[in-house]
């Protein structure tokens, strides 16, 4: 069983998880994920690796609540126990002093680029950031972000927090007017998508952290699979970074899709189940 320490609630649907697992935080690495499972009748979840404390032994995972098992880990509290948690998973992100990187989260994916971020501005690199959130009501991080960046910019989609607009903006911006070694971005799918396609032309290497359907997250189960390059890969083990020119989000887009009548009806199934209690 695994003790989750602590919970910060970010937004209503949106919240963090500090869980005490000794040997995951002493194993993991930036870009790593795990996959929590609440309970033995519980679907299994995977996660990026948010953060990691070797020395009180924990690891944190950002969580938005958007099916029912997510509602479900959202009712959990501080101190309660949830049977498994198995990590860390997947190949971690390469750190290297690559010279000047700039890092781009969106959304639930300024998460998982923060301890990327960390590592890399303490192997010398110049970090530039540019995280994205729909509203200001759903910022979150940002001091931690400024703390390991150079620079920081903050876009809002409604204009509520920092410039207007969206993170391939000022990314293209960047690119344009500076010399770039190398772009992570880490967010949903359509926009990892344009920011690859925005670095594209400037050749500019990108790295995205890919987070498709995904059962046994060991490569077994071949659910998570991504065409990169024209080749056939796994997520769960060649990933989850990826060179982001090379993934066909075109295809990635349409197999995330191919349970979503399902996932709809369970959610409704479990609100109407709910609203009767």
């Amino acid at each position: 069983m695994f003790e989750i320490v602590r919970i910060e609630n970010f937004s209503p649907s949106t919240f963090l998880w500090e869980v005490r697992a000794p040997e995951i935080a002493h194993a993991a690495r930036p870009g790593q994920f795990v996959i929590v499972r609440c309970d033995e009748k519980a679907e299994r979840i995977p996660l990026t690796i948010a953060d990691f404390d070797v020395v009180s032994g924990t690891v944190t995972v950002v969580i938005q609540a958007a099916g029912k098992s997510t509602f479900d880990m959202k009712a959990y509290k501080a101190l309660d126990q949830i049977s498994d948690v198995a990590g860390p998973l997947g190949e971690p992100s390469e750190i290297e002093n690559f010279g000047t990187v700039v890092l781009v989260g969106g959304g639930l994916g300024v998460a998982p680029v923060f301890p990327i971020l960390r590592a890399l501005k303490l192997k010398g690199c110049r970090t530039i950031s540019i995280i994205g959130f729909r509203s200001k009501s759903l910022v979150f991080w940002e001091g931690r972000f400024r703390e390991y960046s150079d620079e920081t910019i903050i876009v809002t989609d409604d204009g509520t927090y920092g410039e207007k607009g969206l993170v391939t903006q000022p990314l293209k911006q960047i690119i344009t007017e500076r010399e770039i070694n190398r772009v992570i971005a880490i967010g949903p799918l359509v926009m990892m998508k344009a920011a690859a396609e925005v670095t594209r032309p400037a050749g500019v290497r990108t790295i995205v952290s890919v987070n498709p359907i995904m059962v046994d997250g060991t490569g077994m189960c071949g659910s998570c699979r991504v065409s990169l390059g024209g080749e056939v890969k796994f997520a769960c083990i060649d990933g989850p970074d990826m060179d982001g020119h090379l993934v066909n989000f075109d295809e990635l887009l349409i197999r995330q899709k191919r349970f979503s009548k399902y996932e709809k009806k369970s959610l409704e199934l479990y609100e109407k189940k709910c609203q009767k209690k």
